[in-house]
């Protein structure tokens, strides 16, 4: 990933965090990794974990942000949030979000928050 991939990624779940908070989550981790795999943000309401995996793009001429959240990386993602909620006791249901950000070329982001976004399968 290049430096300017990677600033871009910062914005965006800077921009996240922002969002979730102004809504009622509670941020509990930001880019919590476990071996390879990394969880950009795992968030907590009053009855559940929130797994959230943030994608930002410069436009959308390749398709949406959340178009991009592979069956490989929900796999990854599945496997990282059970082993935290294994290491840290915790007995809420987990459910996968996905918040796309499109940064236009006025520098305005446009946020599209996709609730349970795809179920969980270790398979």
């Amino acid at each position: 990933m290049n430096s300017s991939s990677k600033k871009l990624g910062i914005i965006g779940e800077t921009i996240a965090c922002n969002y979730l908070i102004e809504n009622g989550y509670e941020i509990i981790e930001r880019n919590w990794r476990f071996k390879k795999y990394e969880i950009d943000i795992i968030a907590k309401t009053n009855d559940a974990i929130i797994v959230i995996e943030v994608k930002t793009r410069k436009s959308a001429n390749f398709g949406q942000p959340e178009d991009f959240v592979s069956i490989a990386q929900q796999k990854y993602l599945t496997q990282a949030i059970n082993e935290y909620v294994v290491k840290n006791n915790i007995n809420l249901d987990c459910m996968f979000d996905v918040i796309s950000i499109v940064i236009n070329e006025n520098k305005q982001p446009i946020l599209n928050h996709l609730k349970n976004a795809f179920y969980p399968t270790l398979k």
